[in-house]
């Protein structure tokens, strides 16, 4: 494919998800010569399994094989798809034109499939090799935030009104608990990838039985060697001309739910910061608002969701593709597939690079979340304050009816007067309450009011979290050690 001037380039669509958006590495992962590069190692991996089962292949042919894996004229491949209407032919014919003493054991049995999913598969499976320590890497930097405020009270939510108060560091573990769910839902879909191997036209290795001269220990064999050497530790017995699409399906899935999990993680971030509770970071000259100067939105947030709903909707394309693979294979998988693979984890990379951002710079506001506790809690301490007056001699319903009369009118005061939560100035003016005034302060200490919320943050960062990222210590710097 010839190189595109600089205005060929900004007058033709370029997906964002590569021109914007995802790493140069997973870029790289799904691009044309991580593809064609690997479609010939599996052609040299099959002429040297080949050769040691005894087929007539030379040393030379395969030193020639080996010298020209990289040296690929896309634009001769693209001229030969063009005159063949066949990509894998036509790279064949490319190979086979710098490798003139091997072409004519290139591709010796094989079908198109047998370069064209196994490279899938590879391609899958360092994906996925990418995605996890991405992944890891948040996870720990959630835990390093959740740790610092495993004590800070916040007011609790449920169905977005106020409920119990809980931590900043406990909300933060049940973001990391979706996620270390992802984490070990990727790592099941990865090692669950086995290689589609050497299977021939329809599965049944019938063309390798035939090279072979029957010989069925030696068409397992080659099965193995190949397999083995593109970094399998097994292969799919039982294959059409294609691997099962259920396999595309698994893989999708996992992602689509990580998608879901930084989409809640990020509208909860969105929320808090609407609140001014919490916020993601924001530049020094960062422009929240064309129009509105003094905005601060949080559009790296606001990316997240945006791109992990596109993320969780992928999972429906290798669904509906392997419902309608007719018996041994269609075509019809194929345009689908180039498509929604590649998209799935270039979305994931780039909502996980950003996340990471997110999680490194999340900036707490203690006082505004110190004043919605103040808002809330008197009506949440009516309990406590009941009882304190019983232990000190009072009537509970007398009790109970006072601070009913006293809850409404300071309800009224915030709801239909706009003013503050003023609960607590009333029962201090109120001489029934002199038996406990001076215990009012302890009975509305937050701290009081959020149970085991700390305990259970340490608890799950060192006996669940520290675990999970001990394979990933070396990928983010060194000995995972969180100071509990």
């Amino acid at each position: 494919m010839a190189a595109a001037g600089e205005e060929d380039v900004v007058a033709r669509y370029r997906s964002p998800l590569v021109s914007r958006y995802a790493s140069a590495e997973m870029a790289y992962n799904f691009s044309e010569r991580k593809k064609f590069g690997t479609w010939r190692r599996l052609w040299l991996y099959l002429a040297q399994a080949e050769k040691s089962l005894g087929l007539s292949i030379t040393d030379e042919q395969i030193r020639e094989m080996e010298a020209n894996l990289d040296n690929i004229d896309f634009k001769m491949a693209a001229e030969e798809e063009k005159k063949l209407r066949h990509d894998v032919m036509a790279h064949v014919h490319t190979f086979a034109y710098c490798c003139p003493k091997a072409a004519a054991i290139i591709h010796l049995g094989a079908t198109s499939c047998y370069v064209g999913d196994n490279t899938d598969l590879i391609v899958l499976r360092d994906g996925f090799n990418l995605l996890l320590p991405k992944l890891a890497r948040v996870i720990s930097r959630l835990a390093d935030f959740a740790e610092k405020y495993a004590d800070m009270p916040a007011l609790g939510f449920t169905h977005y009104q106020p409920a119990q108060l809980t931590t900043v560091g406990k909300r933060c573990c049940l973001w990391i608990q979706d996620l270390c769910m992802d984490l070990q839902n990727l790592e099941r879909a990865r090692d669950d990838l086995r290689f589609r191997g050497v299977k021939g036209t329809t599965g049944t290795q019938a063309s390798f039985l035939q090279l072979f001269e029957g010989d069925h220990s030696k068409v397992e064999e080659l099965d193995r060697l190949v397999t083995a050497k593109a970094g399998f530790k097994r292969a799919y017995t039982i294959t059409g001309q294609t691997y099962s699409r259920k396999v595309d399906i698994g893989v999708l899935a996992v992602l689509a739910s990580l998608g879901a999990s930084v989409h809640k993680i990020c509208t909860d971030i969105r929320l808090l910061a609407n609140l001014k509770e919490i916020e993601e970071p924001f530049e020094k000259d960062q422009i929240g608002s064309s129009a509105m100067p003094y905005k601060r939105n949080p559009m790296r947030s606001e990316r997240c969701c945006s791109l992990a709903r596109h993320l969780m909707t992928l999972v429906m394309d290798p669904l509906q593709t392997a419902a309608v693979q007719w018996f041994e294979r269609t075509l019809d998988d194929s345009a689908n597939r180039r498509v929604c693979l590649a998209e799935a984890f270039l979305t994931a990379d780039i909502i996980l690079s950003t996340l990471q951002n997110v999680s490194e710079g999340l900036v707490v506001y203690p006082k505004v979340i110190e004043r919605r506790i103040r808002q809330e809690l008197p009506f949440m301490a009516t309990e406590n304050i009941i009882m304190a007056m019983v232990k000190a001699g009072g009537n509970r319903q007398d009790c109970h009816e006072k601070i009913r009369v006293l809850s409404q009118q300071a309800a009224a005061v915030v709801k239909q007067e706009g003013g503050d939560n003023d609960f607590i100035a009333r029962v201090r003016a109120d001489p029934y309450f002199s038996p406990i005034h001076k215990q009012l302060e302890s009975l509305l200490d937050p701290s009081s009011f959020t149970g085991r919320a700390p305990q259970q943050v340490a608890k799950f960062l060192k006996e669940e979290v520290q675990l999970m990222l001990i394979p990933y210590e070396s990928e983010m710097g060194g000995k995972i050690e969180l100071a509990l």
